[in-house]
């Protein structure tokens, strides 16, 4: 199989629709309903490619009890051990919350293409909100953002699992 050229990728990544993001989000929301399942915070991330998915996760924080096992970050993890190359060129990353800066960060270190984000996150949010890494003009890869894909949704997993934690007398 030959194998496509950066151009024609980054192509792809240009052609994208709000349908194919609609989709796309669609899995994410997916992967924060099975992390509120398992007890974390609802936040899900799937790695697209020439329109198909090529990984996904959610977060592990309190299930691992990992700092870094953000959504965002094991979906970055899981696509670059599929494609074999920490560089994901020609590659969107859709998530159901807008990333902190560890995780913007990785986006930008990853090369990824596009990040495409739900909800807004006034506390912590590195798109755009507090800050803005993707799209830093000092550094070396600028990444497009795209954000609000079905925002009010993905804000009210939020809002409901924080709330019953509060109602639990969790932290």
């Amino acid at each position: 199989m030959a194998r496509r050229g950066l151009h024609a990728i980054l192509a792809d990544v240009d052609r994208a629709t709000e349908t194919d993001y609609d989709a796309w989000m669609g899995a994410a929301i997916e992967q924060a309903r099975e992390a509120q399942r398992a007890g974390d915070v609802p936040v899900g991330a799937v790695v697209v490619r020439e329109g198909r998915i090529l990984a996904a996760a959610h977060n592990r924080r309190i299930i691992d009890r990992d700092p870094t096992a953000h959504a965002e970050m094991l979906a970055i993890r899981a696509a670059a051990a599929a494609r074999g190359d920490w560089r994901l060129s020609g590659c969107t990353l859709v998530v159901t919350l807008e990333p902190c800066c560890m995780c913007a960060g990785a986006v930008v270190l990853a090369r990824i293409d596009r990040l495409v984000y739900g909800a807004t996150d006034p506390k912590a949010g590195a798109a755009g909100t507090l800050y803005d890494i993707p799209t830093d003009d000092r550094l070396n890869h600028h990444v497009k953002v795209v954000s609000g894909v079905r925002a009010a949704e993905c804000g009210d997993l939020l809002t409901a699992f924080f709330r019953s934690q509060r109602a639990a007398g969790k932290k």
